[in-house]
């Protein structure tokens, strides 16, 4: 018998649980679009090279990358997703690079054919971005869409920590990244924050405060976790080549996350735990094994040690 409990209900509020119950047990995918964005980071406008841990194989400018129409893109992902997975609806999930790093009229533009591609099936629409290429006017454009959609806008936090930030290059603040969460109260759409554990200088200490910062703000919805990995084509790779740094252990980053999430406010989702590159991109930490078996390996710790999300939580 197959050793897992990835079906199970888990003591954290995990998102496949929460499609299910949220699309009355419909399967419910995510397809992903690639828009062809830059980032202000990478195109001079604010800096370039972009942040050390990304994989410059992203950088490509926009005329040289021959990617099929956003059209195409939607149909064919949910054709993929309906064959291997049995897909009922979809999310259209604008993940490469910063999808709001445009003026309002094309942002609509890309938005709108996505959306188009397949009316009937789509139920969302994710939009990956940073805080400095947000502002309330694509803030309300977003909006627009929450009338027939659910909506949700993905922002990286990665670090509270302007030292990080810095030493990461990633080109704002931490002041920045919390007027962006401001700009989203009450508002319809749901907020997803994307954090990094395990930046050199970080203690555990230090990243369990992510945790009460992220639960400030009533209007974040979501939440993605991953461990620093250092890839191929980076920045950071070319560093950590000449001078190796410590990274999590699978067992060492399983522990931390059995300490932040009975700190993370109860209603929180949790997308994701972990983050993994691609076998052939990844120089370290390679924890050897396939995705499904760490989540499996982390879900069965998390619930040996009963580590309930929200448990620690303060109750005002």
């Amino acid at each position: 018998m197959k050793d897992t409990v990835s079906n199970e209900r888990k003591s954290y509020n995990n998102y496949g649980t929460f499609l299910r119950e949220k699309y009355n047990g419909q399967k419910v995918y995510k397809v992903i679009v690639d828009a062809g964005f830059s980032c202000p980071n990478r195109d001079g406008s604010k800096g370039f090279g972009g942040c050390t841990y990304c994989n410059t194989d992203s950088f490509t400018p926009e005329l040289s990358r021959q990617l099929p129409s956003i059209t195409d893109q939607v149909v064919q992902g949910i054709q993929r997703a309906q064959k291997s997975y049995k897909a009922e609806r979809f999310i259209v999930y604008f993940q490469p690079n910063t999808n709001t790093y445009g003026d309002v009229d094309y942002l609509k533009k890309c938005y709108d054919e996505a959306i188009a591609a397949a009316p009937e099936l789509i139920v969302g629409l994710s939009v990956g971005t940073r805080p400095d290429c947000l502002n309330p006017e694509k803030i309300a454009l977003l909006e627009s869409y929450c009338d027939r959609l659910d909506v949700d806008v993905e922002m990286g936090m990665e670090s509270i920590y302007d030292a990080t930030l810095q030493q990461i290059n990633r080109g704002c603040s931490h002041q920045e990244f919390i007027q962006a969460v401001e700009w989203f109260a009450n508002s319809p759409i749901d907020l997803c924050i994307h954090t990094v554990f395990g930046f050199p200088g970080e203690t555990t200490e230090m990243m369990l405060q992510y945790i009460h910062e992220i639960n400030q703000y009533p209007q974040i919805k979501f939440v993605k976790f991953h461990h620093l990995h250092i890839v191929e084509g980076s920045i950071l790779g070319v560093h950590y080549k000449r001078n190796p740094f410590p990274l999590f252990t699978l067992e060492e980053y399983t522990d931390l996350l059995c300490q932040l999430i009975p700190l993370l406010r109860p209603d929180i989702v949790v997308q994701r735990l972990f983050g993994i590159s691609d076998w052939e991109l990844l120089i370290a930490p390679n924890w050897g094994l396939k995705k499904t078996l760490i989540q499996n390996y982390m879900d069965k710790e998390i619930s040996k040690r009963n580590c309930i999300q929200g448990s620690q939580y303060p109750i005002d």
